[in-house]
């Protein structure tokens, strides 16, 4: 089972969103869409789906948070066709951030925002097998400019049997932002690959909270170790999300959370919503307690 899920925070466009992707990829479908009523943000929809194989979670909640190109993912594709069609869907109402064409690194490839704000990198590869078809990809900028590595070494000891990756750096005098060290990593978090690189060439932007990663976790001991491991910003602590000390959100949830929102009764979703909006840290005794009343 996948434990490390993609989340992504939308205004109202959630479903849409996630119908759309599914409609582009192979091997993508919907798993579960649910309403949570009377949150801070109103009734809230989620929606469960898979991209080519890997799963995802979303979320309408609000226009809090705007997706930029310090999470986007990457697309691996077989032929100069799937990039040129997903470039031709992916960009339409969209922003071109990379135009499509030949580059050092890719004979096909372009980097576009979507009309939801989401950044995707499209980009032709050889061996297409050893890839998993779509890996988020963090861009180290600002103040945590250059500590790409040092956030893929801290992950590898956090989460166990995770596994480092092929790491190559910036030669000397080719990232414009001196502080950049990486220009590309890899790392496999319990099954789900990463992309880690540090931004050479400048960047306003930051991780926020409209791209986090869901940690699913079977017990309240997991809860703990997580929490503890991953929670470096206090006041980020709220129902579940923290951040770690390179600004990127988690949420430390436990497994079968979604089910109970998704397959409970409404009594059962509204005292379990009532439960987790008080909390910061999730206590799983007090969850299933109010899931039982």
């Amino acid at each position: 089972m996948q434990k490390i899920i993609p989340h992504l925070w939308f205004d109202k466009e959630a479903v849409e969103a996630a119908k759309w992707y599914v409609s582009l990829f192979e091997n993508s479908r919907i798993i579960n869409i649910a309403t949570i009523p009377d949150t801070p943000s109103g009734d809230t929809e989620l929606i469960d789906f898979q991209l080519a194989n890997l799963r995802f979670s979303a979320i309408s909640a609000g226009p809090y948070f705007t997706f930029n190109p310090a999470v986007s993912l990457m697309v691996a594709c077989s032929t100069r066709e799937e990039v040129d069609r997903l470039h031709a869907n992916l960009s339409s109402g969209g922003t071109e951030l990379m135009p499509i064409g030949e580059y050092p690194f890719s004979r096909r490839y372009a980097w576009v925002q979507d009309r939801y704000g989401l950044s995707w990198q499209l980009m032709l590869v050889e061996n297409v097998e050893e890839h998993q078809k779509i890996r988020p990809t963090l861009l180290f900028t600002g103040d945590v400019c250059g500590k790409a590595e040092d956030a893929i070494d801290y992950y590898v000891s956090v989460f166990e049997e995770s596994k480092k990756g092929f790491i190559n750096h910036y030669a000397v005098g080719e990232a414009t932002d001196t502080r950049a060290k990486t220009n590309y990593g890899e790392v496999n978090i319990w099954g789900t690959q990463l992309i880690v690189m540090d931004h050479g060439f400048g960047g306003d932007f930051t991780f926020n909270e409209a791209f986090s990663f869901m940690v699913l976790c079977e017990n309240q001991e997991e809860i703990d170790y997580f929490w503890d491991k991953l929670s470096f910003v206090p006041e980020a602590e709220q129902c579940g999300w923290v951040k770690d000390q390179f600004g990127l959100s988690w949420q430390i949830t436990p497994t079968h959370m979604n089910e109970v929102l998704v397959k409970g009764t409404k009594e059962e979703v509204k005292r379990v919503t009532e439960a987790f909006l008080k909390m910061k840290k999730f206590d799983l005794a007090a969850l299933e307690k109010a899931q039982l009343g």
